[in-house]
Formats: C-alpha cells, sequence, structure tokens
C-alpha cells in the first residue's frame, strides 16, 4: 500500500497552471521576440551592418508547442553570413577565419527573462 501526505499549500503551481491554462505568457511573446532582435542586433559583429540590422523573429504556434523563432536574412550566394561568422568560414586563399559565439551570449539573457517570468 502507498500512501501520501502533504501539507502546505499548491498555490504557486496553481497560479502557475492558471496563468497556463489563460495563456496570459503567450501575449508576452512578441516583448521577448523584440528584446532578442535588440540583442542579436547589439552583439553581431558589424562590418558594414547589414547582417546585424537583418534580424526577426517569428512566433510559432501549434497546439503542443509555442515558440520564438529568431532569423536572420542576410544571405549571399546561398549561405547565412550569421552562420559564417557564428563558426567560421575558409576563405577564397586557403585561410581560415575563426567563428565567434556571440549568438548565445546574447540570447541567453532573453531566455532568463523568459525562465523568470514563467516560473
Amino acid at each position: 500500500m502507498i500512501t501520501f501526505k502533504q501539507k502546505g499549500s499548491f498555490k504557486n503551481i496553481e497560479r502557475f497552471l492558471d496563468k497556463m491554462q489563460k495563456k496570459e505568457f503567450f501575449q508576452r511573446l512578441n516583448q521577448y521576440g523584440k528584446r532578442g532582435v535588440d540583442a542579436l542586433s547589439a552583439a553581431t559583429p558589424i562590418d558594414s551592418g547589414k547582417t546585424a540590422s537583418s534580424w526577426n523573429y517569428e512566433i510559432h504556434r501549434s497546439k503542443d508547442l509555442v515558440e520564438i523563432v529568431w532569423t536572420n536574412s542576410n544571405v549571399n550566394d546561398g549561405v547565412p553570413i550569421v552562420i559564417l561568422l557564428q563558426y567560421g568560414h575558409a576563405t577564397g586563399n586557403g585561410g581560415y577565419v575563426q567563428g565567434y559565439d556571440f549568438i548565445n551570449p546574447a540570447i541567453r539573457a532573453i531566455f532568463d527573462e523568459i525562465e523568470k517570468d514563467l516560473w
């Protein structure tokens, strides 16, 4: 036989579940999307400024999923420039340009805010 006993309150979890059911949090996703664009734009290495100004976001919703997707539209010969900056790339004369992880540190603060707000 298994017995469970509980003392205290479920107030915090009930409040959290109530907010999720009412979808109050989802109304703030645009705010986080815009803040992410600002953070990514500010962190993007600047040569011409085109890549830094090419950030945007989309909110995708389905039955079981809500996500913010940040995108960058600066593409050259089918290659997203932001990927070359993030991960590095070969040059035309046989050299290599080391990548620079600027995306993860920039967007981490936004993830932390979303987590804090959600909980």
